[in-house]
C-alpha cells in the first residue's frame, strides 16, 4: 500500500492531532507501507525536542513541507498556502493508491481535491469541535456555517475517523453515515508509571508530602481554563504548601494564568520525552475542557498512571470513569474542581486506587490494537477502489462495533 497523509498540523508542533497524524505515519511505516506526508513548514525555532521531523524543512523525500504563517491571534498555529500544481506533482510522483485527509483547513482541501481528481480512496478524520469552538470564541452565530463546511469537506470520504463515540453518533446524524471510531489510543510503553523520577519531583516543588497536580494542554479559550484558574484559587486558598499546581504548555492564554495564578508552575512546551516523566513524577492531572473529542492527555495521564479529574463533557466522559479512574465534574463548576482536588490531594489511597484503574483503563486502549484495525481497513478499502462512489459499506458493521469497543 502507498498511503498520502495530508494535515494542518504536524510535527515539531505538538497536539492531539500531531500525535495521532504522526502515529498514522510511523505503523504505515513500519508495516511496510509507503507514505507520504503533505505539512506546513514551521520555523527552525519550534524545533525544541518534539522529534522526528526538524523545524519545518522534511528533509525527507517522502515528506513535502508547505509554506505557513503563523495565525495573528495563535501564532503557534499555522495557516498553510500549499499550491496545487505543487502538491500535485509531489503526490503523483508518489503514485498514492490512497489519500488520507486529517484536517479539514488548506491541505486538507488539496487532499481532498486530489484524491476526487485522480478518483483515488479518500479517507478523512474529524478531530476537532469546531462548532463549539465557534461558540467558545463568542461567534456562535458561525455556528450552522462550520457544520455546512464540515459536511461538505467529508461527505466524499468512504471513511471519516474520529477519536470519540459522541462526535460519530453526531457526524452520523448530520448524513456522514461512514465514520467510525478510531484514533484514541495510547502509548503505554511511552507513558508509563515507570518513569517516574524523585529528582523530577523535587524540581517541581513536590515531595513525600506534597502532592503535585498536573494540568497539561494548549493554553486556550476553548479549554476552559477561566474554570481552572478559579478552581486552582480555591483549592489553594485551603491547601496551601500540601500541594503544587504545574502547567505545561503554552498558548494566547498564558499571560492570563500567569497573571492570576502566580503561585503556579508554568513549564511552557514540554517534548515528548519529557512529557512522560512529567506525567509520571505527578501525583493527580485536572482537565476542565469541555471541546474534546477525545482527550488524548487524559488518556497519557492514565496511562502514566494518574487519576484524572475532567469535565463531564465530551470525549473525556468516554475516557475518564466516575470513581473508577477519575472524577467527572459539570464542566462549568469551579467550585466542584476545587473540591474534587482538594479530595484526591488529602486522600493518598484514594488516589492510589484511581491511578491503577487509570492504568487498567490505558492499557486497554494501547495504540498496536488500533494500529493494526488502520492497516485492516486501508486494505479493506483498496479492495474496493474499483467503486468510484462513496460507500456506507466501506466498513463493515463488524469492523464498527469493533472500533466502537476500542
Amino acid at each position: 500500500m502507498r498511503i498520502a497523509l495530508l494535515s494542518d498540523t504536524y510535527i515539531p508542533q505538538v497536539n492531539g492531532v500531531t500525535t495521532v497524524v504522526h502515529r498514522i505515519a510511523r505503523a504505515v511505516r513500519v508495516a511496510g507501507h509507503g507514505v507520504a506526508v503533505v505539512a506546513p513548514r514551521y520555523p527552525r525555532s519550534m524545533d525544541d525536542g518534539g522529534g522526528g521531523g526538524g523545524g519545518g524543512g522534511g528533509g525527507r523525500d517522502d515528506e513535502l513541507r508547505v509554506f505557513s504563517l503563523p495565525f495573528p491571534p495563535y501564532p503557534s498555529i499555522r495557516l498553510s498556502f500549499p499550491l496545487d500544481r505543487h502538491v500535485a506533482r509531489f503526490l503523483d510522483r508518489f503514485a498514492p493508491d490512497l489519500v488520507h485527509a486529517a484536517t479539514e483547513g488548506p491541505i486538507g482541501v488539496a487532499a481532498r481535491r486530489y484524491a476526487l481528481r485522480r478518483e483515488l480512496p479518500f479517507v478523512t478524520s474529524y478531530h476537532t469541535d469546531f462548532p463549539q469552538y465557534a461558540r467558545d470564541y463568542g461567534l456562535p452565530m458561525l455556528t450552522p456555517l462550520v457544520w455546512r463546511w464540515l459536511v461538505r469537506f467529508h461527505r466524499p470520504a468512504r471513511l471519516i475517523h474520529t477519536p470519540g463515540a459522541a462526535v460519530r453518533d453526531e457526524l452520523v446524524r448530520r448524513g456522514l453515515r461512514n465514520t467510525v471510531v478510531w484514533g484514541r489510543g495510547v502509548d503505554t510503553s511511552h507513558f508509563t508509571p515507570a518513569k517516574r523520577n524523585p529528582g523530577w519531583r523535587r524540581w517541581l516543588g513536590g515531595g513525600d508530602q506534597t502532592v503535585i497536580v498536573l494540568h497539561v494542554g494548549r493554553l486556550a479559550a476553548e479549554k476552559n481554563l477561566r474554570v481552572l484558574v478559579d478552581a486552582w484559587t480555591r483549592a489553594y486558598r485551603f491547601l496551601g504548601p500540601r500541594a503544587v499546581f504545574v502547567i505545561a504548555g503554552n498558548g494566547p492564554e498564558a499571560q492570563y494564568i500567569a497573571a492570576h495564578l502566580p503561585f503556579t508552575r508554568q513549564l511552557g512546551f514540554v517534548d515528548r520525552d519529557s512529557l512522560a516523566r512529567l506525567y509520571a513524577s505527578a501525583d493527580l492531572c485536572v482537565l476542565p475542557s469541555r471541546t474534546e473529542t477525545c482527550g488524548l492527555v487524559a488518556l497519557e495521564a492514565m496511562a502514566s498512571g494518574l487519576p484524572v479529574i475532567a469535565a463531564d463533557a465530551g470525549g473525556l466522559r468516554e475516557s475518564v470513569l466516575h470513581e473508577v479512574n477519575g472524577l467527572l465534574v459539570r464542566p462549568d463548576d469551579a467550585r466542584g474542581f476545587s473540591q474534587a482536588i482538594v479530595a484526591l490531594v488529602g486522600d493518598a489511597v484514594r488516589r492510589h486506587a484511581l491511578g491503577t484503574g487509570a492504568r487498567q483503563t490505558a492499557e486497554r486502549r494501547d495504540v498496536k490494537h488500533e494500529d493494526q484495525e488502520l492497516l485492516r481497513q486501508y486494505g479493506a478499502l483498496l479492495g474496493e477502489a474499483a467503486d468510484p462512489r462513496p460507500s456506507t459499506q466501506a466498513v463493515s458493521l463488524e469492523t464498527q462495533g469493533a472500533l466502537t469497543r476500542c
